[in-house]
C-alpha cells in the first residue's frame, strides 16, 4: 500500500492557518506577560514575604508543577462555568497558561534572587536606598538577566504547549488544524504544515526574545549574549 503526498489540497486554506498562528501567537504573548508578571511577584514573596506568604507560594508552585496542563485548563475552562461565570474559551485558555507558566517562572526567577550576593544589599542599605529602589536596580534586575535564558526557553515551551488549548475549542493553531483535516482527510500533510510552522514560530520568538534581551540588557548587548 502506496501513500501519495497531496499539499495542494491545503492551500485554500491558507488563511485558516494564518489566523491560527497569529492566535496562538496572541495567546503566547499575554501569557508570557502575565505570567512573567505573576511569577516574579511569587518569586518576590517566597524570597522575602511572610510565612504565610511563602507557604501559600510554595503550594501553588508545588500543585501547579504537578499536575497536567490540560487539566488544569479543563479546571479553568470548566470550573468557572459552574460558578456561573461565563467566559470565552480564549480567555480561558489565557487564564490557564499564565496560572501554569506562574509557577516554573516564579521558580527560575526565585533561583536568580538567590544568586545576588548580600554584600551587594548591605551596599544598598549603606547607599540610602528604599526597599523598592533596592529590589528593583540591586535585586530583580540582575537577577532576571542572569535567568533569562532559562526564562526564554520556558516561555518557548509555553507557546509550544499552547496547542493543547484546542481540547477547549481555542482557534489556536492546532485546533485550526483538527478542523482542516477533518474536511480534507489529508491529517498526514495537515500535521506535517502545523509541524513546521511550530519549528517556524520557535525560531521567530527564540529570535524576538533575543532582540529583546540585546535592548534591555546592556551588559549582554556588549558581550552579544543576549540568550
Amino acid at each position: 500500500m502506496t501513500y501519495e503526498f497531496d499539499f495542494s489540497v491545503l492551500l485554500p486554506f491558507w488563511r485558516e492557518f494564518a489566523t491560527g498562528v497569529w492566535l496562538t501567537l496572541q495567546l503566547s504573548a499575554l501569557a508570557t506577560v502575565l505570567g512573567f508578571v505573576l511569577g516574579t511577584l511569587c518569586a518576590i514573596g517566597r524570597a522575602d514575604g511572610s510565612p504565610a506568604v511563602k507557604w501559600a507560594v510554595a503550594t501553588y508552585v508545588e500543585v501547579i508543577r504537578n499536575t497536567p496542563l490540560l487539566v488544569q485548563i479543563f479546571l479553568v475552562y470548566f470550573g468557572i462555568a459552574t460558578l456561573g461565570v461565563h467566559v470565552s474559551a480564549n480567555m480561558a485558555a489565557v487564564i490557564a497558561l499564565v496560572v501554569n507558566v506562574g509557577a516554573y517562572t516564579c521558580e527560575i526567577v526565585r533561583a536568580g534572587l538567590e544568586s545576588v550576593h548580600k554584600a551587594q544589599l548591605e551596599a544598598a542599605d549603606c547607599l540610602g536606598l528604599s526597599r523598592v529602589q533596592t529590589y528593583w536596580h540591586v535585586v530583580l534586575r540582575p537577577a532576571v538577566e542572569r535567568v533569562y535564558p532559562a526564562l526564554t526557553s520556558q516561555y518557548v515551551l509555553l507557546m509550544l504547549a499552547s496547542s493543547i488549548t484546542s481540547q477547549i475549542s481555542a482557534e489556536e493553531l492546532t485546533a485550526v488544524a483538527n478542523r482542516i483535516q477533518s474536511d480534507t482527510f489529508r491529517s498526514f500533510e495537515t500535521y506535517i504544515v502545523v509541524g513546521v510552522l511550530y519549528l517556524l514560530l520557535s525560531f521567530v520568538v527564540r529570535a524576538a526574545f533575543w532582540g529583546f534581551g540585546m535592548v534591555v540588557f546592556v551588559r549582554r548587548r556588549k558581550l552579544g549574549t543576549a540568550l
